[in-house]
């Protein structure tokens, strides 16, 4: 009894002095990556949030400008957080994989609006009704939020887009339609099935400014992996001398985990070729 007792006494003791040496707290604050405005867009006729990621440097020298990369998907718990952190790793001094950016991330409101172009597909309607929208939101993209951002930030004229699923069949779209208002493309696992596959059917327009455009995806289906494959066929055939044109199958990746690596090796091989 008296051993028991005793042994509760130390661990008693011992209990005592571990919550002695336990740090006490002195402040807590907040940690933020970026910022989230909204704005009215007369265009959609609603408002719009941005969540925005501004570079470590961006408030300490205000004489430098900065390239903006615009991410389709880009609402706080979609894609924003971990593309900003690759923009932010490659873009340290001793990785220099990419220059310093701003990046612009969409919140959504309606994806399947707002990314897709009208379907005559009647599975395609049946299933998204609220489809078809996508012209207005490109004029958005054009005569609004790039205007916005322009004139509030100080930025380069190097702008970046990266559409993923539904969000790649976008950037490809606009890709084929009004090229001059990106720099480079990023287009990941493109949901180009879309109205019977059509989009491949058309002529891209001509354009005259340099392009980088980088098209992938992983183990997505026949039909995923063929369409991403032809629509890089379908550039490669027509390249100009003036654009960098990259294709990668991720064999180890789905649907569902594309993105990540798919972006990061886009970073290394868009800005690379920039540099050279």
């Amino acid at each position: 009894m008296k051993n028991k007792t005793l042994s509760i006494i130390l661990l008693l003791i011992a209990e005592l002095s571990f919550a002695q040496t336990l740090p006490e707290k002195i402040n807590e604050t907040d940690f933020t990556i970026g910022k989230s405005i909204q704005i009215e867009s007369t265009i959609l006729s609603e408002i719009r949030e941005l969540n925005i990621y501004l570079p470590l440097s961006y408030s300490v020298d205000n004489s430098k400008n900065y390239p903006v990369i615009y991410l389709l998907d880009g609402s706080k718990d979609e894609d924003f957080i971990h593309i900003s952190g690759i923009v932010q790793f490659g873009s340290f001094p001793w990785i220099n994989m990419i220059p310093e950016s701003i990046v612009v991330g969409f919140g959504n409101v309606d994806r399947k609006r707002d990314f897709t172009y009208p379907s005559k597909n009647e599975l395609d309607q049946k299933e998204f009704p609220t489809s078809g929208k996508s012209e207005k939101f490109i004029s958005f993209l054009e005569n609004e939020l790039q205007l916005f951002i322009d004139s509030n930030y100080r930025t380069t004229s190097i702008k970046t887009l990266i559409g993923q699923s539904l969000g790649g069949l976008l950037a490809t779209e606009i890709l084929f339609k009004n090229p001059e208002l990106f720099d480079n493309y990023i287009i990941v696992s493109p949901s180009l099935w879309w109205n019977d596959e059509k989009l491949l059917d058309e002529q891209p327009v001509s354009y005259d400014s340099n392009k980088s455009i980088y098209i992938a995806g992983g183990k997505e289906g026949e039909v995923m992996e063929r369409t991403a494959k032809e629509l890089y066929d379908k550039l490669k055939k027509n390249q100009k001398q003036n654009t960098k044109l990259f294709y990668n199958f991720l064999e180890d990746k789905t649907h569902g985990d594309a993105l990540h690596n798919a972006v990061y090796n886009a970073f290394e091989k868009i800005f690379e070729s920039e540099k050279e």
